[in-house]
């Protein structure tokens, strides 16, 4: 029996294939926990422009890296399908759909404040013209793509309180912190299909060496004293109490558990679990001090 054909992706697939709604999910997800770190009540209309917001400017930054990276994704198997290179998309729709999306997105952020619209302006432009050129030259790009990465958090704290300082600069910290073990691992477990492209995305351009493992083991240890800071506040000003520093250790040591297998053996499985346990390790943590932080 012949094999039935997959069916060809329809334009509203393609386009969340574009934005990576998913992943927006996960980006939007740490802006609301921010936001809800600094907000007293809850504002439905200005929430849902966060949430809006956030969702456009998330798509409209994949799309246009997405636009940057298409001969190169092209070479990979893991983006091959995606609707620039196999043609379903051509790059003025492409291009067309982001600008929409990211005029938009920026547009919710702005009206929720000048800050708030000039940290979401910050992330797209960091992501799009810093990031993504610099993928294809250096792994110093890791370093680069942690700042738009880590700032969702921020902005969503900055969007509800509509004040800089240092509390939602710990939350930054937090998610800057945590972008190199997650990049690293997902480095790990793509890196043959990265190289087809040129991509060197690990910490060390041997590859998947003791070297590069040693180092994703002490960036994932570094997660630990990060994961403390909003409750280290000098001045008695602690945003979280005590339950979000036991949670914040006992997932920090859990986070660093596959890190360390990875370390002794460099099996690629491990750093798939060490992938996995950080999509879990970051929302547990940070909502965690969103309920620590109720009355």
């Amino acid at each position: 029996m012949k094999a039935t054909p997959a069916p060809t992706p329809t334009l509203m697939k393609d386009i969340a294939v574009l934005f990576k709604l998913r992943l927006g999910t996960f980006v939007v997800l740490s802006a609301v926990l921010g936001w809800f770190m600094g907000a007293d009540t809850i504002a439905f209309v200005p929430f849902l422009k966060l949430v809006i917001g956030g969702y456009l400017l998330t798509g409209a930054s994949n799309g246009f890296n997405q636009i940057i990276e298409k001969s190169n994704d092209a070479k990979m198997g893991r983006t091959a399908n995606r609707p620039l290179p196999t043609g379903r998309m051509s790059i003025k729709a492409a291009a067309t759909w982001s600008t929409v999306a990211g005029v938009l997105g920026l547009a919710a952020l702005f009206d929720l404040g000048i800050r708030a619209g000039m940290l979401g302006l910050l992330a797209l432009l960091s992501y799009v013209l810093a990031y993504t050129p610099l993928k294809a030259r250096t792994g110093f790009s890791v370093l680069v793509g942690a700042i738009p990465g880590a700032i969702p958090p921020m902005l969503g704290y900055v969007a509800a309180t509509q004040r800089f300082g240092i509390e939602p600069g710990t939350l930054f910290a937090v998610q800057f912190m945590w972008q190199f073990p997650h990049f690293w691992a997902i480095a790990w477990v793509a890196h043959d299909d990265y190289l087809k492209a040129g991509y060197r995305m690990l910490p060390f351009k041997e590859g998947r060496t003791a070297a590069s493992a040693r180092q994703i083991l002490l960036y994932t240890m570094l997660c630990i004293p990060a994961s403390l800071l909003p409750w280290a506040l000098p001045g008695g000003e602690a945003m979280v109490g005590d339950t979000a520093l036991v949670v914040a250790i006992i997932a920090g040591l859990g986070f660093c558990v596959p890190a360390f297998r990875l370390w002794r053996n460099l099996e690629v499985e491990n750093a798939r679990k060490l992938m996995f346990a950080s999509f879990l390790y970051l929302p547990i943590v940070q909502l965690t001090y969103v309920l620590d932080k109720l009355p």
